[in-house]
């Protein structure tokens, strides 16, 4: 396992409906982690064995999070 820790930044405040998504984004087989960060940035711990940054990203975006 190799844990890594990455920061997105978020193209606008998030909605109350895109909050609960990333309340349940660790149901990702791989994801460990997500918070916000103030200053509009979310925070993303993972499993690079499991899966890519693009892949991350990816899934972030499928689940309607507004990335910049």
């Amino acid at each position: 396992m190799t844990k890594v820790q990455r920061t997105f930044k978020l193209s606008r405040e998030l909605s109350d409906d895109e909050l609960k998504r990333i309340a349940h984004i660790h149901a990702v087989y791989g994801m460990f982690a997500a918070r916000l960060i103030p200053g509009g940035e979310l925070f993303i711990e993972y499993d690079a064995s499991r899966l890519s940054a693009k892949e991350v990203e990816g899934t972030l975006e499928e689940n309607g999070i507004p990335l910049a």
